[in-house]
This record gives structure tokens, sequence and C-alpha cells, in this order.
């Protein structure tokens, strides 16, 4: 048997402790289940900070950032990859993690219904090297052309003994541009229409630092081929690094067809906090979970981590990146005449939040 590595051990109430104590074990060995929050992650207090922000400068807290611009708004959004950064380091995979700095922030403000024009990023690292910075570049060069957007500039910054040698941060800004009587703002949202979900490619840019302690007590490294997956022989490193799904053409070609009226990214939050962000007042979601298959990626988290449906769908997109409320006729057509791959998931009904069938 290999040996564990001390960062390996904890105690079961999720804490970890002076290795020369006797009650340590592997956390593997552990019956607790795994939350976001004890991985570091606390969603409710993330929740708080956007409350109390909103209270400074009313208007915050959607999607994207609207701006009075003649006829028009401009629609601005800013973020970043997380932990997955760490996956990145550790795989040596630079290339694709670019497309998910880009994804993360076009995905947010095409949920108004605005199209990207233009994007901007932050590179920070303690020296530069400058093969590893031109992958990551090239990244967000695909993601922007994925987006029919243009990378307008960007920061590079070299900040020596601030980031662990090799390692580096990212951060990227989007602004779009709608019509300001075509804005998607779910307002008309009513009793009866439904959910249309547009599957994912994995797990996108959120959760991974409870990704991460779910690998570190699974016994598994990057290199292994994911569980329930063999016959494609794909690795946890592949898998998890997969780049998340840039929807903007989708979402515009649904948009234009008519009868959409609200959009919800599913990022941090997942399903649970997401969906009821578009939703009027009193209004809320029926989810029927069987109507997609849900990847093997989140199969093998959950299983792992031992981790409640409820966390899984408050914390991943479990297959489902990007989700449309529509008119059941404008649904209708989006499904058959779309070129898209879509699930008809759910309805909307008279109730507050997110019901899961």
């Amino acid at each position: 048997m290999a040996a564990i590595a001390p960062s390996l051990f904890f105690s079961c109430t999720g804490q970890s402790r002076p290795k020369g104590r006797r009650i340590l074990q592997p956390v593997a060995a552990c019956s607790q289940r795994l939350t976001y929050k004890q991985a570091g992650v606390d969603i409710d207090a993330g929740t708080e900070l956007v409350k109390r922000i909103a209270k400074m400068a009313p208007g915050i807290g959607g999607f994207g950032g609207l701006f009075p611009f003649g006829d028009s708004f401009l629609v601005a959004g800013t973020d970043g990859v997380g932990t997955k950064l760490k996956l990145a380091f550790e795989t040596g995979i630079h290339d694709t993690i670019g497309v998910d700095l880009v994804a993360m922030s076009v995905n947010d403000i095409v949920t108004s219904g605005a199209k990207p024009l233009f994007f901007l990023d932050y590179f920070a690292t303690s020296h530069l090297d400058v093969d590893l910075a031109e992958k990551v570049i090239k990244g967000i060069v695909d993601g922007c052309q994925q987006s029919d957007c243009v990378l307008l500039g960007g920061e590079t910054a070299e900040m020596p003994d601030f980031y662990a040698e090799g390692e580096y941060d990212l951060s990227g800004f989007a602004v779009g541009s709608v019509k300001k009587n075509a804005v998607i703002d779910g307002k008309t949202i009513s009793v009866g229409d439904v959910l249309i979900g547009l599957p994912s490619s994995g797990v996108h840019s959120n959760g991974f630092s409870l990704v991460r302690r779910v690998l570190a007590q699974s016994g598994l490294s990057l290199k292994d081929v994911l569980p329930g997956n063999e016959n494609e022989s794909v690795t946890l490193g592949a898998a998890l690094m997969a780049p998340t799904v840039i929807y903007v053409k989708q979402v515009l070609d649904m948009v234009s067809r008519g009868g959409v009226k609200g959009v919800a990214h599913i990022t941090g939050g997942g399903f649970t906090d997401n969906i009821p962000r578009i939703f009027p007042k009193g209004l809320g979601a029926v989810v029927n979970t069987n109507s997609w298959e849900v990847p093997s990626i989140f199969k093998w988290i959950q299983k792992s981590g031992r981790i409640e449906d409820s966390e899984m769908r408050r914390t991943f997109n479990m297959g489902i990146g990007m989700v449309i409320v529509a008119s059941q006729e404008a649904a209708s057509i989006i499904l058959s005449e779309g070129n898209t791959k879509a699930y008809l998931i759910g309805h909307v009904v008279e109730r507050e939040g997110v019901i899961y069938n």
C-alpha cells in the first residue's frame, strides 16, 4: 500500500490536526460526508457579502451589470477560474484555462441577451515564464473567438515572491451590448413557462476546492482513468480540465427566435442558488433531475466524497451549464428547430426556490 501524504490526514470533523496525535486517520476512512464549506468555501458568506455590497451600490447582484448607453445597455461581467488553476499546475494543461476565463464572464453577460463586444485579461505571476504565459493567452484568444468578441487588452503583472514558483493567477472582464427593448431580465416569467437546459462539458470552473478535497481522499491520481468512464479511457485530469462551454452563440440564437424570458448561468451556487436569481418574487421552478444524463465526473465526485444530493446541486452544474426559461410555444420551437443539444428539464411554479423531482 502506498504511503499516504501528511496533507491527506484529517480528523473526521474535517479539521486538520498535528501529525503526532493518535486520532489521525486517512480521510478515506472517515464516514463524514464532504461539503463545500468543509473544503473552505462558504456560499452563504458570499451571498451575505453581495447583500452588503448591494446596499452600498444598488443594482449589483445580477449575472452582469447594466450601464445605459443611448438606446442600449452596456453589460459587463468579471470573474476568474478559481482553484481549477491548481489542477492546471498539476496536469500541465495551460492551453485551455484561458477558454475557462473567457467563458465565466461572457456566459454571465449573455444572460441579459447581450452580445459580447470585447474582453480584457489580467495575468499575474512571480516570475514571467513567456512560453507558459503564451499558452494561457492563446486559450483566451480561442475563447474570444468562440464568443465572437475581441481581446482588447490586458495586464501582465510580475510580482516576485507573491506566488509560488511556476504558478499564476487570472481574472477577466467582458463587456457586451443589448438594446434596451431587448433585455432579458426575467420580469415576464410566469407560471407554466418551461426550463431548457444546455449541457455542460463537466465541472466547468466552479467547485474545485471541493473537487480537490474529494480527489485527495479518493486515493486516485489525476492520471488515473475516470471511474465509470473506462470505455473511453478518459483520465481524471482530462475530465476535470475540460474547458467551460461558451454558450454565447447558442443563447443568442435561442433569444433571436423569441419567447425567451430568462437565462441563468449555472456557476457557483449550482441549480439551487442560480435559477431563482432570474425569477420574479413568488415564483420558482420544478426541476426533473431525470431529464438529462448526469456526466460520470459528477457521479464519481458524489460517490467518492459521499456528498449529499442537496450539496451537489448547490455546488456543481450537474451536467447543465445554462438554463433558459421560455414560454411553452417558444420552447417547442427551440427544441425542435435548434442546432444545439438541449433538454426540457422543468417548469415554473407559484412557489419560490427550486423543487427537485
